[in-house]
């Protein structure tokens, strides 16, 4: 137990002991029976002494044997007897040192069975409270540190899932940016050296987002119009791009390079796999007290898409890591031609509609 806790816990002895002792001084000066302050002061010093010194013995073996660790349920028969046994222990304490030092209050002669149960009935007034306050402040205690240390736990899963998450995303998107420019150098180096501009952009706001559990939305649309000009390099015609904004959506936070992710999935499974090409579509709004961003693309929604993988289960992981359950992800497809994912965010600050 830390230092501050030891002391905090002999204060309490002290104060409370010496509390019944202050109580049974004030009985003692409104009853009938007067007892000399001598041998009044005697028995007040004994009973705070003794019980004392037996529930210290009594936290020693609470201690020792883990009573605090123990579910209430199994916990407290053991209690019970403990407190049994101390209540006895005391009142033999008691007992035998008022009798040798005849330190008696009472003028009436019981027997040594007698006054070993009623003694041991007192006491019982003294240690039941003592025992309820001591293990039910070690109780809340524990239960209090056992959700900080879940807390901590959760918090620290959180920032290593975050963590490997976009470890992950930075690779891939890496990897799908140099296939673009490979497939340039050779036929058009004058566009692979622009799109080399463009990677080198990109690169440099996806290093500064990597610290970050969120961005605006305008930084991370920034990022995504540069590799979208990258991907039409390589596209040309077949690429068409359409954004539908609105202004005031620029400010709200969302997990960085998750935008990113998503279209590059639009373009991967969706435009290249289209003889013609087809078109992407970026549209941000807000739906009521959310955030609603939707990535259209020409194409089917099929199983390889929502099996592929890493992209979308990334997605589905941040937003719940970062925002909670009130996010939400979906891929879907509309119409015959056209596949959309929906991002929904809570909003800060959004528009009532």
């Amino acid at each position: 137990m830390p230092k501050s806790n030891t002391k905090y816990y002999w204060w309490c002895q002290v104060g409370g002991w010496g509390s019944i002792a202050l109580i049974m001084i004030f009985v003692s000066s409104i009853s009938d029976q007067k007892v000399p302050a001598k041998l009044l002061a005697q028995q007040l010093g004994l009973i705070v002494l003794s019980g004392i010194f037996v529930t210290h013995l009594f936290r020693l073996a609470i201690r020792k044997f883990n009573w605090l660790m123990l579910p209430i349920e199994k916990a407290f028969p053991k209690l019970i007897i403990g407190v049994l046994v101390v209540c006895t222990v005391e009142a033999l304490i008691r007992i035998g040192i008022v009798s040798f030092f005849n330190l008696s209050i009472s003028k009436q002669k019981f027997n040594f069975p007698q006054r070993l149960f009623a003694s041991t009935l007192e006491n019982g007034f003294f240690i039941i409270p003592w025992t309820l306050i001591y293990y039910f402040y070690h109780y809340i205690e524990k239960s209090r540190k056992q959700q900080l240390d879940t807390l901590k736990l959760e918090s620290l899963v959180k920032a290593l899932e975050l963590k490997t998450i976009k470890s992950h995303i930075n690779p891939h998107f890496i990897f799908n940016a140099l296939n673009s420019i490979r497939a340039l150098i050779d036929e058009n180096p004058s566009r692979a050296r622009t799109a080399i501009t463009e990677l080198s952009n990109i690169l440099r706001s996806s290093m500064q987002a990597e610290k970050l559990e969120t961005v605006t939305f305008e930084k991370e649309l920034n990022i995504v119009k540069d590799y979208l000009a990258l991907e039409h390099i390589r596209f040309e015609d077949r690429l068409q791009i359409e954004y539908e904004i609105d202004e005031e959506t620029l400010n709200q936070p969302i997990p960085p390079m998750m935008l990113q992710t998503l279209v590059e999935n639009a373009i991967k499974h969706g435009i290249s796999k289209q003889l013609k090409g087809g078109q992407v579509k970026i549209i941000s709004d807000f739906k009521g007290q959310y955030h609603e961003l939707v990535i259209q693309n020409s194409g089917r929604l099929n199983g390889t898409l929502t099996a592929d993988g890493f992209g979308l289960e990334s997605t589905r992981n941040r937003l719940q890591l970062v925002f909670g359950p009130k996010a939400s992800f979906d891929i879907r497809e509309v119409g015959s031609s056209m596949v959309e994912a929906v991002v929904i965010i809570p909003a800060e600050g959004a528009k009532a509609v």
